[in-house]
């Protein structure tokens, strides 16, 4: 990136040697620069490569330093573009090589990158209320069951109401924020349905919205558009359809402290 700012500005600093001196018949004169004198005006051609010199009134200096200056405020625009680029991939290239290079889900709590933990989990149903399975793929049974996390409060507490995520996944399914259901002593991720004969998996759950950005192939830094309320969350990642699997990293949101 520095050396295509290099050229850049080389090439700026040649192109900018170079202008046109209009005159006012509408015509005009590539030259180098140019010299206002008492009654004319002198100028180095690089048509030519040589001074030459033309009577002031035929020279439209209005309008040739009102380019110059557009300009040279596109060139200042283009350079600040150029360095805000340069400025985000560098803080990019900071936040990637901060999260650890197993799959899992990330945070930053001051100075350290804290790792949210993948929970288990229990798929009960709602007529026996019996535990079919603790951890993904789906058990294959027809019918409508609770995605379950035991325990009333995540073990992890990020440290705001619109916390950074980084999520690196190992596959190419769905994943999003999830609001999860109180209940006594557990927590409800999804209502999971599994359809008779067909066998496909849908899962009914409080997704949040969230903005996604990609930092590598399969690194994304997920947040929410809207401060979380306090509570508990997880980070959801599922497919749905034939063979439906669904992950959960867990954590709470215990909003701002209040002042004493």
């Amino acid at each position: 990136m520095r050396v295509l700012i290099a050229l850049l500005l080389l090439a700026s600093a040649l192109w900018a040697e170079t202008f046109r001196l209009y005159l006012k018949d509408g015509t005009w004169h590539m030259v180098r620069e140019y010299q206002k004198l008492d009654d004319r005006v002198r100028y180095y051609s690089t048509e030519r490569s040589d001074w030459e010199e033309l009577p002031l009134d035929l020279i439209d200096l209005k309008k040739t330093e009102a380019e110059r200056q557009s300009r040279i405020e596109a060139e200042k625009k283009e350079a600040a573009i150029e360095d805000a680029e340069e400025k985000f991939d560098r803080e990019v290239a900071r936040e990637v090589a901060r999260v650890p290079v197993d799959p899992g889900v990330y945070f930053v709590e001051g100075n350290e990158m804290k790792t949210v933990k993948r929970s288990e989990f229990k798929s009960i149903t709602d007529k026996k209320r019996s535990v079919l399975k603790v951890m993904s793929p789906i058990p294959i049974v027809p019918g409508k069951s609770s995605i379950e996390l035991p325990g009333e409060n995540a073990v992890v507490s990020v440290p705001d109401e619109k916390p950074n995520l980084y999520f690196r996944i190992d596959s190419t399914q769905r994943f999003t924020i999830v609001r999860l259901k109180p209940k006594k002593n557990g927590r409800v991720v999804a209502v999971m349905q599994i359809e008779p004969v067909t066998n496909l998996v849908h899962f009914d759950m409080d997704t949040i919205d969230v903005f996604r950005q990609q930092l590598q192939e399969n690194l994304y830094k997920v947040w929410p558009t809207k401060p979380l309320t306090p509570g508990e969350y997880a980070m959801v990642q599922y497919a749905e359809g034939e063979g439906g699997e669904i992950l959960v990293w867990d954590f709470r949101v215990a909003g701002a402290a209040k002042a004493p």
